[in-house]
């Protein structure tokens, strides 16, 4: 992968091919954005993340009183109960001190309670409670006709092929540099 130089000409990076034939109703700085941005990529990626988690955390926090990292945490063991706070932390893309807290906050809110690992006496898994379930039981079902909501406007073939190209991506995810400074070296 070539760093990033100071000073060195912005080309827009393939594919961005073509204009669409109509982009009424978008703002044009976001056309801008879509099909002149040398970073076509992560603008499109981070701009659908905030359209997806700006509402959906906005109504958790209101609703449960849950900030981001505590419902991130929830969520890993509404999909894998019985999981260390390592797992969560290496699936979550939060700093291990922000989980950390937002763990110390369930168990004090009995969201989450832990218990010693049956594998390893040494290891604590964590678990969720009855109300730490019963919050994930009401707050998945909307999260779900969220994303189906976003996803309406793809067929299920386009849908198939766009997780399985972000699924790639997530799984090269481990080789990418940590830093730019660590990218420039290489």
């Amino acid at each position: 992968m070539a760093a990033i130089r100071q000073g060195a000409v912005l080309k827009r990076a393939e594919p961005p091919a073509a204009l669409p034939p109509d982009d009424s109703g978008l703002h044009p700085l976001i056309a801008v954005k879509l099909w002149e941005n040398p970073c076509w990529f992560s603008f499109r990626l981070n701009y659908l993340a905030l359209r997806f988690n700006g509402p959906l955390y906005g109504w958790i926090e209101q609703r449960y009183r849950l900030m981001r990292p505590e419902y991130v945490v929830l969520y890993a063991l509404h999909l894998r109960d019985g999981i260390a706070a390592k797992d969560v932390v290496a699936s979550a893309g939060f700093p291990k001190n922000t989980l950390s807290r937002a763990i110390q906050k369930l168990l004090r809110r009995r969201l989450i309670r832990r218990a010693p690992d049956s594998r390893d006496r040494r290891s604590f898994v964590l678990r969720l409670t009855a109300e730490g379930r019963r919050i994930l039981d009401e707050s998945v079902p909307p999260m779900v006709a969220w994303e189906r909501r976003m996803l309406a406007t793809l067929d299920r073939d386009e849908q198939q092929v766009l997780s399985k190209l972000l699924a790639r991506l997530v799984q090269d995810s481990p080789n990418w540099p940590t830093s730019i400074e660590q990218e420039e070296q290489e």
